[in-house]
């Protein structure tokens, strides 16, 4: 009964709307009316209006001789005004700052969005070891220390359904694809309260990331800092940026109402015994 009370004041035009700006991908940053017909499964006649009507509000461009279709700079309000509606990012920007200055490498906040993460905080360092996160970058979930942090504390509904209808796809060959293996990796990762990855993403980079829970435990978004192999020392993610990473989210989470006890990784015996 519930669905279908959903149901009944579902807009079906806003839905069909959307579903065709998610289309648009760095794989198909352009799509022509039949290639959209085609992926939302219905006939041409459908998505037409809603191209026009898409298009002459701003957020849709068609090429002139290829009458294909392509996002405009316009849907990056969309974005942009859900992350400036979030006020976490500026309480947490000053304490990130702190700790890229404490430690010398950049550090980052983001949020889990279906499969991806979306960055919402950012304190880079300057020099050839920075490594260049723009706000509201996505990158994928499964391959970064943030996403896999954050995945962990999912439900284990949305990680089975999640995983049940998409592949896990390798960047490097370090990255975990194996859908047993990568859930149980993320227990681990609950378990030990961080996540920590070494060229899953892209070769030569290390990163570890702490959770920043809300009130009621839920949570909010993962801390992380990443690093250059070549530019740091071996043991630069394990001894200085962990602890440290760890103390800033707890620190965060405490702001943000959350009255759990402090991290067991935070325990220096605990830290030195996983490596």
């Amino acid at each position: 009964m519930v669905s279908e009370e959903k149901e009944k004041y579902s807009a079906n035009s806003l839905v069909r709307g959307l579903e065709i700006i998610k289309l648009f991908n760095e794989e198909q940053p352009s799509l022509s009316l039949s290639e959209i017909a085609k992926q939302l499964g219905v006939s041409r006649t459908v998505p037409y209006r809603l191209l026009f009507t898409l298009q002459n509000m701003g957020y849709l461009s068609q090429d002139e001789n290829t009458k294909h279709y392509k996002l405009s700079p316009k849907v990056l309000e969309l974005g942009f005004s859900y992350l400036n509606s979030l006020k976490f990012p500026e309480i947490a920007q000053p304490y990130m700052e702190k700790l890229r200055d404490e430690i010398g490498a950049s550090c980052h906040l983001s949020i889990l969005d279906g499969q991806e993460v979306v960055y919402v905080g950012s304190a880079p360092v300057r020099g050839v070891s920075a490594i260049n996160v723009n706000i509201g970058m996505r990158l994928p979930a499964h391959a970064t220390a943030n996403g896999k942090l954050l995945l962990a504390y999912q439900s284990k509904e949305s990680l089975r359904q999640m995983f049940h209808v998409s592949n896990l796809t390798p960047y490097t060959d370090k990255t975990l694809i194996t859908p047993s293996e990568f859930q149980q990796q993320l227990e681990t990762i609950r378990q030990k309260g961080y996540s920590m990855t070494s060229g899953e993403f892209h070769p030569g980079i290390r990163s570890v990331a702490a959770p920043i829970f809300g009130r009621t435990g839920e949570i909010l978004a993962a801390l992380n800092v990443v690093a250059t192999e070549s530019a740091y020392q071996e043991d630069f993610m394990d001894k200085i940026s962990l602890p440290k990473v760890l103390e800033v989210s707890h620190l965060l989470s405490n702001y943000m109402g959350y009255s759990g006890g402090i991290p067991k990784a935070l325990n220096q015996k605990d830290i030195c015994k996983n490596n």
